[in-house]
């Protein structure tokens, strides 16, 4: 079908000529390729192992959260394609937290996903759950015990905030989307 579509459109170009070639891509690729096409319709759409038995892969993009300790306001949230290792998003993440608030967070309470960091970046101090209890102080583990917290808040965006499903087009439809689910959070927090 595919060489049938060329020999009748052979020297047509825009759209027909795209959809042509990710036809050929979605036809040539194997199970273990990287960068596979999994939407013809939305290309930017990445395979993520969520890591969990009862739903192992998600289909979409990464969303870095960044939230207050104390009342979980949504002080930074932005569409990270290409798949990248979580600890390497936390850079971009803080930066944008500061950007918006005009203030560096002095301490960032990451989950274990976040480990290789470092101890500090930029002036902001990383803290890794998962550390025994007996090496902290009793406030250190209060605001530890919080990191949990970010969680419901994620959950509330992908359900009620829509952030679950996006339908702007493109990677920039992504980030608008997200930067106006984390908007409507926090609306929805001072109504």
């Amino acid at each position: 079908m595919i060489r049938d579509i060329e020999r009748k459109y052979k020297g047509v170009s825009g759209k027909v000529r795209e959809m042509v070639e990710m036809a050929k891509r979605l036809w040539h690729q194997q199970r273990n390729d990287k960068g596979k096409l999994y939407s013809v319709h939305a290309p930017e759409v990445e395979c993520i192992a969520k890591g969990k038995a009862h739903k192992r892969y998600e289909f979409g993009c990464k969303v870095s959260v960044v939230s207050t300790s104390a009342h979980n306001w949504v002080v930074g949230i932005g569409a990270v394609h290409g798949n990248p290792y979580d600890g390497h998003t936390l850079v971009g993440s803080l930066a944008q937290a500061q950007q918006l608030t005009g203030m560096r967070p002095a301490v960032a309470y990451c989950d274990r996903s976040y480990r290789g960091q470092g101890q500090q970046i930029d002036g902001t101090r990383i803290q890794i759950a998962g550390k025994r209890k007996k090496s902290m102080g009793r406030s250190e583990w209060k605001w530890l015990r919080r990191r949990s917290a970010i969680e419901p808040v994620i959950g509330h965006l992908k359900s009620e905030n829509r952030l679950e499903r996006n339908h702007l087009l493109g990677e920039e439809g992504d980030r608008i989307n997200a930067l106006l689910s984390g908007c409507g959070r926090n609306m929805r927090k001072l109504l």
